[in-house]
């Protein structure tokens, strides 16, 4: 049996065009940020790893699955990132075969800045809403992909 399908409303965008036009401000918000401190040399595409590479340590596989990237685009972001001196890859030392990949102090540093101003932007969109009505959002949202990401195979999935 098949869900029947709800007409979209014409009074708010589609669910796409507003996940696109956030993560678009979102986005030039964190990169103005990083170009008022220096940070020039950082692509779109650089976030996919910063976003999901943490500070414990990380295999590569992990990584990209976590950032939704080929293993080979993840590699090859990562050894950018290596040689700007944003990360650097550990011997695992519970496998000495293996690499984890961390960032470095400089790359400390961005993450700490990119998250201080993440949590500045969660604010002021709260505030344009109503702080309550933000959190709830991003709730459910963070539910939705929850729920989504059960369906697929786990949350890393």
């Amino acid at each position: 049996m098949t869900p029947s399908t709800r007409p979209l409303p014409d009074d708010r965008l589609a669910v796409g065009q507003v996940l696109v036009r956030l993560l678009q401000r979102f986005r030039r918000d964190v990169f103005a940020l990083a170009a008022e401190h220096g940070v020039t040399d950082i692509r779109e595409a650089h976030l996919h790893v910063f976003g999901n590479v943490g500070v414990d340590g990380v295999r590569l596989t992990t990584l990209a699955r976590r950032a939704q990237l080929s293993l080979a685009a993840c590699a090859e972001l990562v050894d950018d990132l290596q040689a700007k001196g944003y990360l650097e890859r550990r011997r695992d030392p519970s496998d000495g075969r293996a690499k984890l990949i961390y960032p470095t102090s400089r790359g400390r540093e961005i993450l700490a800045l990119a998250g201080h101003r993440v949590a500045e932007l969660e604010t002021e969109w709260g505030d344009h809403v109503g702080p309550a009505e933000f959190e709830a959002a991003m709730r459910t949202l963070d539910r939705l992909v929850t729920i989504l990401d059960e369906q697929g195979g786990g949350r890393d999935a």
